[in-house]
């Protein structure tokens, strides 16, 4: 190739660049690769640790990541909760983002556990809810919302069932779940927190339903 084809062929790539590049700064978000919608959540009612019933009414129109886990853990659960007071940490000025944290053994975590728990990582109820209830319905939130377990297992009896599992929900401020995270991965973590602040900018999407009623998720 001859040297003023190369000067060509650089002049235009330089200059498609640039175009590019004036194209992200005038028209917002073009260039963005956006989340892909996996589920929407599902009207929901538990409680936190102060007591308090949290429902689906409480997260509109906030980002919030969800995770399950147990007091009584000593394997992944220490790690996957030290991961998320650093999310915590990051975020907990910021009056568009909460933290979804839900029990997988209600029996033995009750409110007065939850708030013990929560008060030993330093958590802001007003920000990070701990929250418990019946079991079936946080496996069922689990699976059919967050996608965080099989849904098939909910054919099972639900006292023989057990959830552990390290991965993070993140969710939209029109409630549906964006992505998927390894809550042990320090690169899904970092990650986590680049999407977080891409959901904080993003506008709430009102196509839902006019009537505010989530839309059941695929397979219902």
């Amino acid at each position: 190739m001859s040297k003023k084809a190369i000067f060509y062929v650089c002049f235009f790539a330089a200059l498609f660049i640039l175009f590019y590049i004036a194209l992200t700064k005038i028209i917002p978000g073009y260039g963005d690769v956006k989340l892909p919608v996996l589920s929407y959540v599902q009207p929901f009612s538990f409680t936190n640790q102060d007591g308090k019933t949290i429902t689906e009414k409480d997260v509109a129109g906030k980002v919030y990541v969800t995770e399950y886990f147990f007091t009584t853990c000593k394997g992944i659960c220490p790690k996957m909760n030290r991961n998320m007071k650093d999310i915590f940490q990051a975020y907990k000025t910021d009056t568009g983002f909460l933290i979804l944290s839900h029990t997988v053994d209600p029996e033995t975590d009750s409110v007065a556990r939850m708030k013990h728990y929560a008060d030993s990582l330093g958590a802001d109820s007003k920000t990070w809810f701990f929250l418990t209830g019946p079991k079936q319905n946080l496996y069922n939130a689990a699976r059919v919302s967050y996608l965080l377990d099989d849904p098939k297992n909910n054919n099972s009896d639900i006292n023989s069932q057990f959830i552990h599992t390290q991965f993070f929900a993140l969710v939209d401020k029109s409630g549906r779940v964006r992505k998927i995270y390894d809550g042990l991965k320090k690169d899904e973590l970092a990650e986590l927190k680049k999407d977080i602040d891409y959901l904080l900018k993003e506008k709430v999407d009102n196509s839902r339903s006019a009537n505010m009623l989530y839309k059941p998720n695929v397979g219902q």
